[in-house]
């Protein structure tokens, strides 16, 4: 009897430790530029290896408005995005706890180098897109509820400008990546962030046009999904990872990150790691 109790707790020991072995898994509900910029083949093998609890992730990109839409359904275990309005939004409905800013970059406007609608000589982005109307310039929209189509009609609202239906506007329902080379086969202007095109710049005949307005940062941050409303959600994990991309460790991967020498993302909830980096070179 002594024999056989000793043989169960050895089987149950053995049933954990292969239970222990076997990854956790964490679905990343995320913005399509994480991904299309590269950022992400980078940062998630980085978090992968030094994580204690043997997680693997998946990514869903998919335009922040889908992104958030998953994660209400308790389909993702977290969010990675860049629309701060919905954010605070999710959160505040109780979808969403312990968001954290993790890092911004910039949204430009880009078009072909010869610039028809002549934006290199306005001041303010909404000057860009009132030039852009005005000429009847070709411009390609993401029109896909991403963070960047929102930022996107912000702007046109803040102009005083309807560009939908006109000859001129082009809806892709398109990630960014694949917007950027419907852009450049109309030799069209389009809204885009800086580390998505860094990333595909390679492949287009389209330039960096306009820059630098206030209006056109682009901050993202990370949620976890409330527990308390989807108990089967891989909360731990999703904390772990929150507490590793915003730790000094991985805003250092993402200070680090570039393309053609320049940086695609700058870190927000440790910009420290940005001074020191630049101090390292420096010395």
């Amino acid at each position: 009897m002594f024999s056989v109790n000793i043989m169960d707790k050895k089987n149950i020991l053995k049933k954990e430790d292969t239970m222990s072995k076997e990854k956790a898994k964490l679905v990343i509900a995320s913005t399509t530029s994480t991904q299309n910029s590269g950022l992400f083949d980078i940062l998630i093998p980085a978090y992968e290896k030094s994580t204690r609890y043997g997680v693997k992730v998946e990514i869903i990109a998919v335009g922040t408005g889908k992104a958030i839409r998953l994660a209400k359904k308790g389909e993702a275990d977290m969010l990675f995005v860049h629309d701060p309005f919905r954010e605070e939004k999710f959160v505040a409905e109780g979808y969403g706890v312990n968001r954290r800013t993790v890092m911004h970059n910039d949204f430009v406007i880009v078009g072909p180098a010869s610039d028809p609608a002549r934006i290199k000589k306005t001041k303010t982005v909404i000057e860009v897109f009132e030039e852009i109307a005005d000429k009847g310039a070709p411009f390609v929209s993401r029109s896909d509820d991403s963070g960047t189509n929102i930022k996107e009609l912000d702007i046109w609202d803040d102009a005083g400008i309807n560009p939908k239906g006109k000859g001129w506007y082009f809806e892709a329902g398109a990630k960014m990546g694949d917007t950027l080379m419907l852009a450049d086969q109309k030799k069209a202007y389009t809204l885009t962030d800086m580390g998505t095109f860094l990333n595909y710049e390679s492949k287009l005949q389209l330039k960096i046009l306009y820059k630098g307005d206030r209006l056109l940062r682009n901050p993202y941050s990370v949620i976890a999904v409330n527990p308390d409303r989807f108990p089967k959600v891989g909360y731990r994990e999703a904390m772990d990872f929150i507490a590793f991309v915003t730790s000094p460790v991985g805003q250092s991967f993402i200070a680090e990150y570039k393309k053609h020498g320049v940086n695609l993302f700058y870190p927000d909830a440790v910009p420290s790691v940005m001074e020191k980096k630049k101090q390292s070179v420096g010395n």
